[in-house]
């Protein structure tokens, strides 16, 4: 392959790849990538450290691999290296993800239509990297049954939803890849469509304008699990709900498993068909809650023993504090620390966490005062917001004043003393026991933790 066509294959994957990653990864890590050459059926990639080159080839290593080989099949490894300033490098700009050249397909065979049309599988999103805790257990436990046991009564469909990076899309991907790593009972192969909503909609608006939309319903209905990600984007897509509504009742009557994904339950998304809605409605639905510090904790853990770099306690209990909402951030948040220590040889300590993360941290500063979680708790308990400083110790008051203290504790950066006396000052330890007994009915109530979970909600969007 000459170098003016290797560039622009080059080109196309990087813009793919920027794509599938998001701007932020990308910039952090894949932007340095630069291409050395092809070398026989080898193809050299070089990074600027030893680090960011391991970085790269465990975490993106195999998508790599597999885009050279579909968009060029005389490629048959890929090989990441550390750049030698002496080597020449064919730098480009990457193209936009939807110019990216389709593989090409060898006329004689027939192609496999479901590799075509599902996206790839991120190789990091496994049941075994995933960390269980209170707030995704039972959305956990529905996707391990359904990676053991798809199409099983009850399970079908499968509809997780949850906020932005709570671990929706990995649940998806890890039920995905143990379905065609293990196959199924009878131990053939499972055949499993991956695609996002939006990706749906853009290959059923091509296959219509192609005149290919019986090759498109083909491809969907061939499939042993149709898998699909943020459903919600097909709010307002009439049509192209029309046409998975009826893909839908196709898979689930001819015995094959769906699973689908979205911001809000079922019943929540309104704007979509009723029809539509009721059949999301009718298999199991699992809620995958915000974390608990607890399971923040859990997570930064997990992720600082893969990484195999010390982070001292205090370190992951600070960003278990201060990034709350998003786990994926919590874990680019980690990713940077970590790297910085490799690239600059310092120790992870508070002081240099504050430093490396300053634009992070500044952005999740909580904004949301004690007055402001007293007024809304007062008025979801329907008692007077001066009940939250008195003296009055009947349940009525003192479980929602417990509830306000345990959310102070949560959303603010006050410290207990101080919590304490904006609670008609109240001693340190009430604000301390207040906090354990609302941790405590938690989980022994799931009625109570729901409305727990819907102030703290409401107190983080207002």
């Amino acid at each position: 392959m000459e170098q003016p066509q290797l560039a622009s294959v080059w080109a196309k994957i990087r813009g793919l790849l920027q794509a599938e990653v998001g701007e932020a990864e990308y910039r952090n890590w894949l932007r340095p990538m630069t291409l050395s050459g092809l070398f026989g059926d080898e193809i050299a990639i070089s990074l600027p450290t030893g680090f960011v080159r391991d970085w790269v080839r465990d975490h993106h290593g195999a998508r790599v691999n597999a885009l050279w080989q579909a968009a060029c099949p005389k490629v048959r490894r890929v090989d990441f290296v550390v750049r030698d300033p002496a080597h020449p490098v064919i730098e480009v700009m990457p193209e936009p993800a939807a110019e990216m050249a389709k593989p090409r397909v060898d006329t004689e065979d027939k192609p496999d239509s479901r590799n075509d049309i599902a996206a790839a599988l991120d190789p990091r999103f496994t049941f075994d990297a995933f960390v269980v805790g209170k707030p995704n257990e039972v959305a956990h436990a529905c996707a391990r049954r359904v990676a053991e046991q798809p199409a099983c009564h009850g399970f079908n469909p499968l509809f997780l939803y949850g906020g932005v990076g709570l671990g929706k899309t990995h649940l998806m991907h890890a039920i995905a890849w143990e379905l065609t790593e293990r196959g199924g009972a009878n131990g053939k192969p499972v055949s499993v469509a991956y695609l996002s909503a939006e990706k749906f909609m853009y290959r059923f608006i091509s296959a219509i304008r192609g005149h290919q939309t019986i090759q498109f319903k083909e491809q969907l209905r061939g499939v042993d699990v149709l898998m699909v990600d943020d459903l919600q984007f097909l709010i307002g897509k009439d049509n192209t709900q029309e046409e998975f509504f009826h893909t839908f009742n196709y898979l689930v009557d001819a015995g094959k498993q769906i699973v689908i994904s979205a911001d809000k339950s079922p019943s929540d998304l309104t704007a979509l068909d009723n029809r539509l809605r009721t059949r999301l409605g009718c298999g199991m639905v699992a809620d995958l809650h915000s974390t608990t510090f607890e399971l923040r904790i859990s997570i930064l853990e997990s992720k600082a023993a893969r990484a195999g770099v010390p982070v001292p306690p205090k370190v992951l209990e600070f960003l278990a504090h201060k990034i709350t909402s998003n786990v994926r951030e919590l874990e680019g948040a980690l990713n940077r620390l970590v790297a910085h220590a490799n690239l600059f040889g310092r120790v992870i300590s508070l002081e240099t966490t504050q430093e490396v993360l300053h634009d992070i941290l500044r952005a999740h500063d909580r904004k949301v005062t004690i007055e402001e979680i007293q007024k809304r708790v007062s008025e979801h308990y329907n008692i007077r917001q001066t009940e939250m400083t008195s003296a009055r110790r009947a349940r009525a008051v003192a479980r929602p004043r417990q509830v306000a203290m345990y959310l102070s504790k949560q959303l603010t950066t006050r410290s207990l003393p101080e919590i304490g006396r904006k609670f008609g000052n109240r001693d340190h330890t009430t604000v301390m026991h207040a906090v354990s007994r609302v941790n405590e009915l938690m989980q022994a109530d799931g009625d109570f933790a729901e409305g727990v979970e819907l102030l703290r909600r409401m107190l983080e969007s207002s």
